[in-house]
């Protein structure tokens, strides 16, 4: 893991140390007072990301949002244009006349980049009819989202949508796995964002797991909002719900010090219905082999774009969508929203509708 985070950032700057060779490359007749400009102006949008992560709680509302997403977007930009590059490369070595490789590689990144945010701001709607053999005095409808990330990228309009998009499939229950918050709660309390969350309509609640992301925004502030937002925040507890469904909220693997598993199955009746709520997919085998019945989660982003996609999917048990396994039924969101930035390649954002019955 410590090899990942020094290697990460060596490939990036590597990465864009190329985009901006390949562009000056290209534009040979610039003098050099305006190549001077234009470099320094790029290592600005291509550090900004960073800078914004570092000085969360120090520079002006304005300039973060600008930074946040300036520098997200920069990043994916940064991708996909030493992709189409290399690829370019490689024709050259076949046709010497070709020459206009950056010019093709940047319209290819933007036109990508495009489509990539079309498809984002479209989640598909998952619905999943569920069968128990434990008894319920009633079906109950719920629906699931993970992952909105609520922060600087993803702001109070879009949580309105979001909020309208769920109620609009009037739910009995609204499970959040984790995540709700991006990097700050600063954003969320300047902009309101909790009136809108306490809009969702739900008669038997609104219950939520923290995420690794409620803890690198600050466990205490992330609960102080939560609470002002009216949802009902499980960290390894249990609620019973009218019908009889348990719902098991686990704290995040991301808190060390969280309850064994088995500890927090103790507190569960095993002959009544069990659905466990737990942002991160892990021992998924392990929870079906203890009887949880129903199993949502999220986290993954299935990877958010190509080819990240590839490589989540050979981490984790279930990267995303629906499973059925010896006795649990599992479903693992892709995230209604998104980190960092607004694209999705190869990939779609999600919610799920999800009926539990007899």
């Amino acid at each position: 893991m410590k090899l990942m985070f020094i290697l990460l950032p060596l490939l990036y700057i590597g990465g864009n140390v190329y985009v901006m060779v390949r562009a000056l490359q290209s534009l040979p007749m610039m003098p050099l007072w305006v190549k001077v400009i234009a470099s320094v102006l790029y290592w600005a949008v291509a550090l900004s990301l960073v800078v914004s992560l570092w000085g969360r709680e120090m520079l002006p509302a304005w300039l973060l949002k600008t930074m946040y997403v300036a520098g997200s977007v920069w990043l994916v930009f940064t991708l996909y244009m030493v992709l189409s590059l290399l690829m370019t490369d490689v024709v050259r070595v076949f046709v010497s006349s070709f020459k206009c490789g950056f010019w093709c590689a940047l319209v290819f990144t933007i036109v990508l980049l495009a489509c990539g945010y079309v498809n984002y701001r479209r989640p598909v709607i998952n619905k999943l009819d569920i069968t128990l053999d434990k008894p319920l005095t009633s079906p109950v409808k719920i629906v699931a989202v993970s992952d909105v990330h609520l922060g600087y990228a993803t702001g109070k309009e879009r949580l309105k949508e979001y909020v309208k998009k769920i109620n609009e499939h009037n739910p009995d229950v609204v499970l959040i796995a984790g995540d709700l918050i991006d990097n700050n709660v600063r954003p969320l309390n300047e902009q309101h964002m909790d009136e809108e969350l306490r809009e969702l309509n739900a008669p038997m609640g609104v219950y939520m797991v923290v995420g690794n992301h409620e803890y690198i925004s600050g466990i205490e502030a992330s609960e102080a909002f939560i609470e002002k937002a009216n949802i009902k925040l499980l960290r390894d507890s249990v609620v019973l719900l009218s019908n009889g469904l348990q719902i098991v909220g686990r704290d995040d693997r991301h808190n060390k010090r969280r309850q064994p598993l088995a500890d927090v199955m103790k507190k569960v009746d095993a002959k009544k219905a069990i659905l466990m709520l737990d942002h991160q997919p892990y021992q998924v085998a392990k929870k079906d082999s203890m009887g949880v019945d129903v199993q949502i989660s999220g986290h993954t982003h299935r990877g958010q774009i190509f080819p990240m996609n590839l490589v989540v999917d050979a981490m984790y048990e279930q990267s995303h969508g629906y499973r059925k396994w010896l006795h649990s039924h599992v479903y693992v969101s892709s995230g209604l929203s998104l980190w960092g930035p607004p694209f999705r390649i190869g990939t779609r954002s999600d919610m799920a509708v999800i009926t539990i019955g007899n």
